[in-house]
């Protein structure tokens, strides 16, 4: 085992230091926290550095990139930046694209990327009563006289009041539970018989949610991504690496806790001594640096194995379900070292902890890791 970065990674990490400092700065974080959005000139920025097209096929203008390091390269801008920052969300948006769009699809989303560096598209697969459960999808895309009839409600639908189209999943004609038939669909946002009402999160405010309505929006055809049917099945093969994205950045914003509350701990003077030297401070420092360590070694690993065509469906669901929890009790007790100030907006302790959090439920909630994960372990010891 070889855990040294290569010589290209190191480079990497280091210019993506660089543009975060030119860049970004803590009080445009809260400006664009409170505005719910990233000025359009800084997403360009990414772009024209190069970093946006990193795991992109290279047919399509991408870079050629191993998954370790897009891995390390999402988790050093959230460190970096102590934020949650939509970059990740943007290429992983042109991934689901490239991989299951046709040549006009890619090429039209392509081309607004290449000039903004935002996706084209919100993605819309969620819904009220179906989150967890996607089986229990209700929306519907039913073919009437050649159209496509779409009805339905989605929910945490990201930037999907922003973006100009939609990529949709729906049930093929029946919404019955036991009809696993689904497609997708992209088409533009401003469709009749589309709206939008916004979802107000207590973090992770960069990223707007929505809920999305469907009346009767009549589709050509040609807005059929990938093969019809097997829509919900193409977008599963990327849960497991979304799931390793969202450690990743979650990792990142612990770190940037860690570093700041550690730092804090050795200034701040309590009763005539810093209070890096109560031992309360030092189990909770030692505590949180064990529970970084292990994840960034869970992390990636899994990102090895997947680039290596080894299965994760364990270790992913295994590492969402650890890395999430873990990188947000880090953060809580970055809170803890800092006391009241903490709490406050002073720091960006709490806004770590607050996106962090906020990932205990995307990409799989705790309890459904725990449903993936434990079928997987009961098989692998069986006897």
């Amino acid at each position: 085992m070889d855990f040294r970065m290569t010589d290209e990674q190191e480079l990497l990490l280091e210019s993506i230091r660089e543009f975060c400092s030119r860049h970004i700065d803590e009080q445009k974080i809260q400006e664009w926290y409170a505005n719910h959005g990233m000025p359009s000139d800084v997403t360009k920025a990414w772009i024209d550095a190069g970093f946006g097209f990193m795991g992109i096929p290279e047919e399509y203008g991408g870079t050629p990139t191993d998954l370790v390091t897009l891995g390390l390269m999402i988790e050093e801008v959230s460190r970096c930046t102590g934020a949650s920052i939509p970059f990740t969300s943007n290429t992983l948006a042109m991934f689901d694209i490239c991989e299951f769009g046709n040549d006009e699809q890619i090429a039209m989303a392509m081309d607004v990327y290449k000039e903004t560096g935002q996706s084209i598209f919100s993605l819309a697969i969620s819904e009220p009563g179906a989150g967890s459960d996607n089986m229990a999808m209700t929306t519907t895309a039913r073919e009437i006289d050649g159209k496509i009839h779409l009805n339905g409600t989605k929910t945490w639908v990201t930037n999907g009041e922003n973006l100009p189209y939609v990529l949709a999943v729906a049930k093929d004609e029946d919404p019955d539970p036991k009809n696993p038939n689904m497609s997708m669909w992209l088409f533009p946002l401003d469709t009749p018989g589309v709206s939008t009402a916004p979802l107000h999160k207590i973090g992770n405010q960069i990223n707007p949610f929505c809920e999305m309505y469907f009346d009767d929006v009549i589709l050509d055809k040609s807005c059929l991504v990938g093969e019809r049917g097997k829509g919900f099945m193409n977008l599963m093969k990327n849960f497991e690496m979304e799931r390793c994205v969202i450690v990743a950045g979650n990792l990142g914003l612990a770190q940037a806790a860690m570093e700041d509350a550690a730092a804090y701990a050795t200034q701040r003077v309590a009763f005539g001594q810093t209070i890096s030297r109560y031992q309360l401070i030092q189990e909770k420092l030692t505590d949180m640096e064990i529970k970084l360590q292990t994840t960034r070694n869970f992390l990636y690993k899994t990102l090895w194995e997947l680039e290596n065509g080894v299965s994760v469906q364990l270790n992913s669901a295994l590492l969402k379900r650890y890395g999430a929890h873990v990188t947000t009790e880090v953060c809580n007790d970055a809170m803890q070292i800092f006391g009241g100030l903490g709490y406050t907006t002073e720091t960006r302790v709490g806004r770590c902890m607050l996106d962090c959090r906020g990932m205990e439920f995307g990409g799989g909630t705790n309890e459904i890791m725990v449903y993936i994960a434990g079928r997987q372990i009961a098989k692998k010891y069986a006897k």
